[in-house]
């Protein structure tokens, strides 16, 4: 399997076909994903791109990385693998005002 590759700084407008276009300058792209946020369904300004081999994905980091591309300057380098995040809220909080049982409020 190949390199997995961070994109980031992307413009707000590019979409998964045309990161996919950028890269294949530089090799075989098994796969190009922009990540949007799923409510609005607006990109976040980066992206992961899959390369056949090593060396393609070296050839992407090499070209691209500090590139200019639609007035933003590109960052590239190897995806880390990712975190395990925990799931759900974070702990729940206590109330914040006194409260007194029992006494009438006067």
């Amino acid at each position: 399997m190949g390199k997995r590759l961070y994109v980031g700084n992307l413009p707000y407008t590019i979409t998964d076909e045309e990161l996919s276009e950028l890269f294949s300058q530089t090799g075989t792209v098994e796969s190009a994903k922009v990540i949007t946020d799923k409510y609005s369904g607006r990109s976040k300004g980066f992206g992961f791109v899959e390369m056949a081999t090593d060396e393609e994905a070296q050839a992407g980091i090499q070209k691209w990385n500090g590139q200019d591309y639609g007035g933003r300057k590109l960052n590239v380098n190897e995806a880390r693998p990712q975190e395990d995040r925990p799931r759900g809220g974070g702990g729940g909080g206590g109330g914040g005002g006194r409260r007194s049982f029992g006494s009438p409020r006067r």
